[in-house]
């Protein structure tokens, strides 16, 4: 067990933020959260899934939504604080008590409130996550490669609605059922789902997530503070690949079904010159073309980082921001034959066989 103080919660953060694709919740109000329970007294505790009794009972708290700009104020406010409602019906439901809480994804804001949800309750949070990456829906859950349900789920949104789904008949259901809520809620939604033993969490997790983050977070810092080549630095620690740099020259976007759904066109500058680098998002950023040709495939890694290091949000991309991209593979679970079908190109609708991101650069 490790504990997070301040300097751990902001490299967590920043770690996060690159690892969530460009979604994953907004990193500004994950580190504030954060912060602000270690600095009112709660004890940020993090677990690996060995470290737990094997009787043990872990949740997975979550927000869900769009990443376009915020409607916050266009919407009927009643319950402050869905998330506490969220998690307090769920230990009711299971009529046993919670240990201790996983994160659905790797993101600025969803990595940090399953750690946050779990200090305020006296709990650690797992060092894992059932994702390794952040990613648009709730097919893209590593539980559903072993046909693990999700239910029972609670949904909770600031407008007002309670939802319990004790059951559904699949996960695209589950998914139109939440996003439906999200959109009628002005944008997102809190969730708690996906109740899982010890055993099961040991098969089906992405392992030591938490403690990469803080060492991608930890690396960027220390490359600023050394002077040294950030972005080189980046590629190192996250065995990536730097697949381009360049200025953007438009970007296209909608908020459409509860997603934002857009594409990113950059120019290339420097060593890119002439070359140009295209990206298509479902709030992640989920495919990316260089030059006409696809570069990355999903389920793999696209990040667009900053001069300084940074993750840049997809709900912050604008014209004429300096972008360096840097691509990486993902988990190993989500290569496999299941894992493809929830998080390939297919599933998104582009006619391409996944072709591994090493094999792409090196065409």
């Amino acid at each position: 067990m490790f504990s997070l103080d301040e300097d751990a919660i902001e490299n967590l953060v920043i770690g996060a933020a690159i690892l969530g694709t460009g979604g994953g919740g907004d990193p500004k109000k994950g580190l504030d959260l954060l912060l602000g329970a270690v600095r009112s007294g709660l004890n940020l505790n993090v677990v690996s899934l060995d470290e737990l009794p094997e009787d043990s009972y872990i949740v997975c708290p979550f927000h869900l939504g769009t990443v376009a700009p915020s409607t916050e104020g266009k919407v009927s406010v009643i319950f402050n604080n869905p998330m506490e409602i969220a998690i307090k019906k769920m230990r009711e439901l299971l009529k046993k008590k919670v240990d201790a809480t996983i994160a659905t994804e790797i993101g600025g804001f969803n990595t940090a409130i399953a750690i946050y949800i779990a200090a305020s309750l006296n709990l650690p949070a797992v060092d894992a996550d059932l994702g390794g990456r952040a990613s648009p829906e709730l097919h893209q859950n590593t539980v559903n490669i072993f046909d693990i349900p999700r239910y029972p789920c609670v949904i909770v949104s600031r407008t007002g609605n309670l939802v319990v789904v004790e059951r559904y008949a699949n996960i695209d259901d589950l998914e139109s059922i939440a996003r439906h809520i999200s959109t009628l809620a002005g944008g997102f939604i809190s969730v708690v789902n996906t109740p899982l033993d010890v055993f099961t969490s040991k098969k089906v997790a992405v392992h030591g997530t938490i403690s990469k983050c803080i060492k991608v977070g930890a690396t960027v810092k220390e490359s600023i503070r050394k002077g040294l080549d950030t972005i080189e630095q980046l590629v190192t620690v996250l065995d990536g690949y730097f697949l381009f740099k360049g200025i953007v020259e438009k970007y296209d976007w909608k908020d459409e079904g509860g997603f934002l759904i857009g594409k990113v066109f950059v120019k290339g500058i420097n060593q890119w010159e002439g070359h140009e680098f295209e990206s298509w998002i479902k709030n992640e950023h989920i495919i990316a073309f260089r030059d006409g040709t696809p570069i990355v495939m999903p389920p793999d890694l696209i990040s667009f980082i900053d001069e300084k290091g940074h993750a840049i949000m997809n709900s912050e991309l604008k014209k004429g921001v300096v972008v360096n991209v840097i691509g990486t593979k993902a988990p190993e679970i989500w290569r496999t034959r299941k894992g493809l079908e929830l998080f390939g190109p297919k599933h998104f609708g582009f006619n391409y066989e996944y072709t591994p991101i090493e094999k792409l650069v090196n065409y």
